[in-house]
């Protein structure tokens, strides 16, 4: 059973930065999809970034593009994902959670499926 824990969240003004991370182990096949999630209050979680652990591939919405990166260190079954989260927006503020799933690296770049394995999530505040 993998197990994730985040870290990192907190509050910072408009324009801040913050660098979440996950902390994994028990990664015990040789990739991983793994992907940082937010969610709103009363909405369902939606996908911000994720990267494959075999390649380094990366995909990110749309929204944080160009100010979010994603990056992971997996080392046999022990790892951590990074979230770097830069020229942060009030409409930032949410829980991130962090996920990871034993899926082929072509899966990593869709939000359509839900991954297996999730932490408890970590709270992040942009106040304007």
């Amino acid at each position: 059973q993998v197990q994730l824990r985040e870290s990192g969240g907190g509050s910072v003004q408009a324009g801040g930065t913050l660098r979440l991370s996950c902390a994994a182990s028990r990664l015990t096949y040789s990739g991983y999809c793994m992907g940082w999630f937010r969610q709103y209050p009363g909405k369902e979680r939606e996908g911000v970034a994720a990267i494959y652990t075999g390649d380094n591939s990366t995909a990110y919405d749309d929204s944080v593009q160009g100010r979010f990166t994603i990056s992971q260190d997996k080392d046999n079954a022990k790892g951590t994902l990074y979230l770097q989260m830069n020229s942060l927006k009030p409409e930032d503020t949410a829980m991130y959670y962090c996920a990871a799933d034993p899926r082929p690296a072509q899966w990593c770049g869709s939000w359509s499926w839900k991954y297996g394995y999730w932490g408890q999530g970590t709270q992040v505040t942009v106040s304007s």
